[in-house]
Formats: structure tokens, sequence, C-alpha cells
């Protein structure tokens, strides 16, 4: 663990210009260019809102004991599942899709994985950033609680970068996998609970919000962005948990295998 640390902080810079050209490259020749980064995101914001808060008239209110409306509970607890939802599907072919990279002895590999983590950062700060304004303008405070999200964006990319590690590893032996998390990544957003309260799941399938590791970091940006207070303490306790476990067993996954990539790809 130490050396993989050492050699993640002594590439850092090869590391974020790979995550900048990535980015860069995406929007190459277009007229909106770099713009269509900053309105991607917000557009995505936008359809939601209008499905849930327009078409299907989802209200939360302050009967309900809660702070804010509807619009900013969705989308304190989507930001952070959509920036997991790209680094996941980014991380499960950063191996695969850099066959010329990993065969070269000199390349180290494992900044692979973490340039997927931090290209899914800049939909996640916009938008972030884009409620908090609207917060600030529209009900006149800023929370406490908003200082903590550095540190939850922290953990945040502690957690997606062990995953991350792990998901490259296995789908270079496991090609199927990539499958697999596209179909996790379209269904997951329905088991977390962003668009409905926790109490609005029928008993039977409440176990299985519970055992969702992505719901707790939900809770996590739910408490600091709408209710400005630590109304889920589990979460702040199962959350960091969760990216420190999945950093320590993605990183040595991924090492313990990374010796064989070559021959396989």
């Amino acid at each position: 663990m130490p050396e993989l640390i050492s050699l993640l902080i002594r590439h850092r810079r090869l590391t974020w210009e790979l995550a900048r050209r990535e980015i860069s490259d995406r929007y190459a020749g277009q007229v909106l260019g770099f713009f269509w980064a900053i309105g991607h995101p917000l557009i995505f914001m936008g359809v939601y809102l209008f499905i849930f808060a327009v078409v299907f008239k989802v209200r939360i209110n302050r009967v309900d004991g809660l702070p804010l409306n509807y619009g900013i509970y969705l989308l304190s607890g989507l930001i952070p599942w959509l920036a997991a939802q790209e680094a996941l599907t980014k991380g499960v072919t950063a191996v695969v899709a850099n066959t010329n990279l990993v065969k070269q002895v000199v390349f180290p590999i494992e900044i692979l994985p973490v340039r997927g983590v931090l290209t899914a950062l800049l939909p996640l700060l916009v938008t972030l950033s884009a409620v908090l304004l609207y917060c600030a303008l529209v009900f006149g405070a800023v929370l406490k609680t908003w200082f903590l999200l550095p540190v939850v964006i922290i953990f945040l990319i502690i957690g997606l970068t062990g995953l991350s590690f792990l998901l490259a590893a296995v789908g270079v032996y496991f090609r199927d996998l990539k499958d697999l998390v596209q179909v996790f990544a379209f269904i997951g957003i329905f088991l977390i609970p962003a668009f409905y309260l926790p109490d609005q799941v029928p008993n039977f399938f409440r176990p299985i919000l519970y055992l969702n590791p992505f719901s707790y970091m939900v809770w996590v940006f739910q408490d600091c962005i709408y209710f400005g207070s630590i109304e889920h303490p589990w979460a702040w306790l199962v959350f960091p948990a969760f990216c420190l476990g999945s950093f320590v067993a993605g990183s040595l996954i991924f090492r313990r295998l990374k010796a064989s990539f070559g021959n396989v790809l």
C-alpha cells in the first residue's frame, strides 16, 4: 500500500495531464467545445428535474418535516451517484481500452483507473456548484454542513479509485464485467434513496436499500446539501469505512493481477 500511494503521488502530474487530455479530446473539433463539459451535466440535471418535479409532480415539502423542496432533495442524491456511475463505467475498461500503454514496461498502469475517477469529478463539481449557488440565492442561507463537502468528496474519490482498481483488474480476465457494470449503472439509480424517501419503500424491499453501499454515499451528501445536519449518523460511519475498504481491497487485487495483464491482453 505505501508503494502504491507513493507511485500515485510521484506520477500525479502525468495522471492529471491524461485526465485533462481525455476531457479536451472528447470535445475537440466541436463548435461549442468545452462548453459541453459543463452543459452536459446541467442539461442532464434539468431533464431529471422536469420529469420528476413537473411531469410526475413529486413533492416533498415542509409538512413532511423536511427543510427544502423536492428538487434539491433529488439533486443532492443524484449528483454523487452520476459521478460514481461514470467513474465505474470508465474504470472497468481502463486497462482493456489501453492495451498499448499496458504493454509498455515503463508505463505506470496504476494511473489508468485513477484517470477515469478524475474525469468524473468535473460533472460532480459543476452540478454541485450550481445546486449550492441556487440554494444560497433562493433560500438565502449557507448551511454549515456545506463545509464538510470537501472531506466527503475526498472520501468519494478514495472509494471510487478503489472500485476502479478492482473493476479494471477483474475486467481484463472477465470481459462480461463491462456489461454487468453498465446494467448496474442503469438500474442502480433506482436502488438509491434519491427519488424517494426511505420510508416510502415497502418493507419487503427496504433491506436492499440498506445493503446497497451507495445508499450511504447518498445519505452523506443529502445531510451536507439538503438537511444541513447529521440526519443519518450511521452513514457517516459506513461511507468512510466502505471507501477506505474499497481502496485497500481494490488496489491489492490490482497489484496482484497486473503482472499477467500483458499476457491476457
